[in-house]
């Protein structure tokens, strides 16, 4: 499912097919409706994935309504920022940035 914002929306059901064996890297946002960071981040995410799909493929996951794949991945804070390369998480950000910080942290793993 695509989202307002247009970043499509993961599930646990799907995780592993749409992050896991994805081809490029993947930046999943943890997040929840009732969290104001991340509707701070949205607009963020959402250029980020219009601007770097070529390199990357940005997803969000809802924390409420997937609590496996949270759990299974130890968030407790939202919007945590997860990068996964190969089926494996290789970088985690917790919290709401600027674009241009975002591009800056994520240089390394991308």
């Amino acid at each position: 499912m695509i989202k307002a914002d247009g970043v499509p929306e993961v599930t646990d059901t799907d995780f592993a097919d749409e992050v896991l064996r994805a081809e490029l890297p993947v930046l999943v946002e943890f997040t929840a409706d009732w969290c104001p960071p991340c509707r701070q981040i949205a607009p963020v995410l959402s250029a980020v994935a219009r601007e770097e799909a070529h390199r990357m493929k940005v997803v969000q996951i809802d924390v409420d309504r997937n609590p496996e794949t949270t759990l299974a991945y130890g968030v407790l804070s939202m919007p945590t920022l997860m990068v996964f390369r190969a089926g494996e998480p290789v970088k985690s950000m917790v919290g709401a940035r600027p674009k241009r910080r975002l591009l800056e942290e994520l240089e390394d793993v991308v």
